[in-house]
Formats: structure tokens, sequence, C-alpha cells
């Protein structure tokens, strides 16, 4: 089974920390905590994986960012990307390759994700079950340090939109 790993995307990056970086891969914009946590935990268990942005879609880590911004999802914002551009993408991008998406963000990614799935494809959300970000931290730091996968929670097939 081929599976990527989705994260999600942080409010605090590094232009907050260093306003004269300059354009900068996305693998390195994004710098919270529970974005930092998630990326380990990609790059522990995924060959494959990617960062859910609410204003660029999805991006690989070395895709450049070129400037701060403040879009997030479930807040209406005219710089928020478009359910027709991330259709675009999941295409140009391949998605639709993988069997099993596994998606380390909150509740309002599955709004996002669940309507671009392919009919074959399942997407897992792991960190469903944990209430805040202190849990959502601590799961992921044990899971990386154990080398144990967190468990699946209730994987979501393909629907129509």
């Amino acid at each position: 089974m081929k599976r990527i790993c989705i994260i999600a995307f942080g409010a605090k990056k590094i232009w907050d920390v260093n306003p004269e970086a300059g354009s900068q891969p996305a693998g390195l914009v994004y710098l919270s905590p529970l974005h930092q946590r998630t990326k380990i935990y990609a790059q522990t268990f995924f060959s494959d994986w990617m960062i859910l942005s609410a204003k660029h879609g999805f991006l690989k880590a070395g895709d450049m960012i070129h400037e701060n911004y403040d879009v997030a999802f479930g807040k209406p914002h005219k710089e928020q990307v478009t359910r027709e551009e991330l259709s675009h993408q999941f295409d140009e991008k391949n998605l639709a390759a993988y069997d099993e998406l596994v998606i380390l963000g909150g509740k309002k990614y599955r709004k996002v994700i669940d309507p671009l799935l392919q009919p074959h494809q399942k997407a897992n959300y792991p960190l469903a079950p944990y209430q805040g970000i202190g849990y959502m931290l601590q799961a992921l730091k044990r899971a990386t340090e154990t080398k144990i996968e967190l468990p699946p929670h209730i994987s979501y097939t393909h629907i129509s939109s």
C-alpha cells in the first residue's frame, strides 16, 4: 500500500523571527512546535510527505514560499487556496497515486482533504482522538522516540462533493 503523510502548516513562520529572511523552502518556513513535531513524525515514518498550507495548498519541502502570510483554514480569506486549486494540485502532484493519506492536522483538514479523495483512497487522521495541542505534541514525540506509529483513527474513504 502506497502512503503519504500530509502535515499542517503553522501560524508562526520564519519571517516572524527574521523579517529579512527572504524566500525560503517550505520545509524551513513553519516554526510552530506542532508543525515541527509533525514534520519529525512524517520524516520518521514516511518516505513521502507534504505540507498543506491554507494559502499555497500542497507543498513539498523544497517548494519556495516568498513572503509571510496570515491565512488559515476555517477562516474565510481572499488569499485562501480554493477547492478548485487544491483539486488541480492533487492531480498535478499525483496524490491520487497514494492508497492512504495520513493527515496530521486538526478537524478543519477533513473538510479540505476528504472531498479530494479518489474512490480507492482513504484518509487517516491519527491525531483526531487528542483534545488539545499539548496532547498531540506528547503523542507525536512518544511515537517518534519509540518508532511506533500512532494508531489509525477512523479512516475516512472517498466522499462525493
